[in-house]
């Protein structure tokens, strides 16, 4: 994993440009207009603390692009950190989302011990709910957020 940089937006446009891995995040995938605002919001997070922000995910010996994850603070629940992931189609089930997973609650325990960590789903995504129920997640608010359907959960 390494942050993101201002020369990545064509890979992270490739994540995010696609339907199918945009469904349970934003409903579909973002044109690139969307995707460039959200880009630069992803930049200036990511200056925010030096082990915080998005992060690309890759594999090490091909340097192939698998997705993206986020380590960044919460800014609706005090002193909490929220963790997310996103994947190319064909790394799914491959057991990668609980690697990164993992790597992230180590470092959020690592870095900011006395923070809670959350996770925010689309309440239909059930693999990503099994996988943080796993991690010890538990669901704390179901609803509809910026018109989307949301849960939220929290590490216990």
């Amino acid at each position: 994993m390494e942050k993101y940089q201002s020369t990545d937006f064509e890979e992270y446009f490739s994540l995010v440009s696609d339907d199918e891995i945009m469904k349970y995040i934003t409903g579909k995938g973002l044109n690139k207009d969307e995707a460039g605002k959200k880009f630069l919001s992803i930049l200036r997070q990511s200056s925010v603390d030096a082990q915080l922000g998005y992060f690309k995910v890759f594999e090490t010996s091909t340097n192939i692009l698998l997705g993206d994850c986020k380590i960044v603070y919460n800014t609706h629940l005090e002193r909490s950190l929220e963790i997310g992931y996103l994947l190319k189609k064909e790394f799914w089930q491959k057991g990668i989302g609980t690697l990164i997973c993992a790597e992230l609650i180590k470092g959020a325990r690592e870095k900011f011990s006395d923070f809670k960590i959350i996770a925010i789903i689309d309440p239909e995504n059930i693999p990503s709910r099994k996988l943080l129920e796993k991690f010890g997640f538990e669901s704390y608010w179901k609803g509809i957020e910026n018109d989307i359907p949301t849960e939220k959960l929290k590490m216990k």
